[in-house]
């Protein structure tokens, strides 16, 4: 058993795991946090993906113990006091997902790019999405949904999301 302590979603966590836990494994099974999705578990579909440390990972092929000392973002995380987080609203407005599945995953890969590039382009936020696979939409939406929050984030507005037009670049 390994033990770690890691801050989720800023919350301080100490336990024991196994040591072949992977930290999808530990946010699921452990702290029962079930936005992360079991895909493929070989990091190819992108359901899993949260935010370790500041950078985007697909947390199947993560150990647990590799996460110990880091602040872990799920999308659980995301909304505070029962608001929606702006990407998450803007997802929900441009009805951008259909069955959910790959949807907490597309959405924390626009944070982690959101965080890093507040004003992407839409060829950089296809490659931001790129890992991301989704069977039930075209990418379109999920596009148009990146660009709205980014517009929303970026001009740190208290209005509607849907009241500003897309800016395709």
């Amino acid at each position: 058993m390994l033990k770690i302590g890691l801050s989720i979603n800023g919350e301080s966590i100490n336990l024991s795991v196994p040591d072949e836990t992977t930290l999808l494994s530990l946010l699921r099974d452990y702290l029962h946090l079930t936005g992360a999705k079991l895909g493929c578990g070989v990091g190819d579909c992108g359901a899993c993906s949260v935010i370790v440390g500041g950078k985007l990972v697909n947390s199947c092929l993560m150990l647990a113990i590799q996460a110990d000392g880091l602040e872990v973002q799920t999308i659980e995380g995301l909304a505070k006091a029962g608001s929606l987080h702006p990407i998450q609203k803007a997802f929900e407005e441009r009805a951008s997902l259909q069955c959910g599945f790959c949807g907490p995953g597309v959405i924390m890969s626009t944070k982690a790019l959101l965080d890093q590039n507040p004003n992407p382009t839409t060829q950089e936020i296809r490659d931001a999405l790129s890992g991301n696979l989704c069977r039930c939409t075209g990418y379109t939406k999920m596009i148009e949904a990146a660009h709205e929050a980014a517009n929303f984030l970026r001009d740190n507005s208290n209005g509607l999301l849907g009241s500003k037009q897309c800016q395709k670049k």
